[in-house]
C-alpha cells in the first residue's frame, strides 16, 4: 500500500506538519506520564483507523518500556485488568473526545479524569486527544500506511 499523497511534497502542508510536530513537543514537558500519552495516542489511532498512528505509537510506547501485553489490550481496555484507574480515565476521555458526535465527553468521564490528574495533566490530556485526532485525520485522508516507522524518526522535524 502506498500513500495517495505525501504531505511533505506540499510546501504548505510540510510547514504545517513541522509546526504541528513542534507543538506536540510541548507535551514532553508536561507532568502527564509518557505512558499515558502513548496509550491515549494509540487508542485514538485505533478508533480512527490510522495504521500509521497505530504503528508510531505502538513502537514509541514499546521503546519507552511499555509491555506487549498492555499494548495488545489497549483496544479492549474496558475488558482488561492491566490498566490503572487513572489510565482507564484517560482512555475513556480519549474515546469520548474522539467520538464527539456520539455524546461528547460525559460528566462521569470528566469527573474520573479530574479525580486522577492535576490541572497541568488535564490540560495536557485534552491537548493530546485533540492533536492526535488531527494527526490521524491527516494520515487517513492521504492513506498514509503503517509499518515503516522507526522510533525517534521525527526528531529532526523540530529543527
Amino acid at each position: 500500500m502506498e500513500a495517495r499523497f505525501n504531505l511533505f511534497d506540499s510546501p504548505t502542508a510540510a510547514k504545517v506538519a513541522k509546526r504541528f510536530y513542534s507543538t506536540s513537543l510541548a507535551l514532553e514537558g508536561s507532568t502527564l506520564p509518557k505512558a499515558v500519552r502513548e496509550l491515549v495516542e494509540l487508542r485514538v489511532g485505533q478508533l480512527n483507523g490510522c495504521g500509521f498512528c497505530v504503528d508510531v505509537h505502538t513502537k514509541e510506547a514499546a521503546a519507552a518500556g511499555e509491555t506487549a501485553l498492555r499494548l495488545h489490550l489497549v483496544a479492549a481496555w474496558r475488558h482488561s485488568t492491566v490498566f490503572t484507574e487513572a489510565e482507564r480515565a484517560a482512555l475513556a476521555l480519549a474515546e469520548e473526545g474522539t467520538r464527539l458526535g456520539d455524546h461528547g465527553v460525559s460528566d462521569e468521564t470528566w469527573a474520573e479524569v479530574r479525580k486522577h490528574y492535576d490541572d497541568d495533566q488535564v490540560g495536557a490530556l485534552v491537548c493530546v486527544v485533540s492533536l492526535i485526532n488531527a494527526a490521524t485525520r491527516m494520515n487517513v485522508i492521504v492513506h498514509n500506511p503503517g509499518g515503516s516507522y522507526e522510533p525517534g524518526m521525527f526528531a529532526g522535524m523540530s529543527s
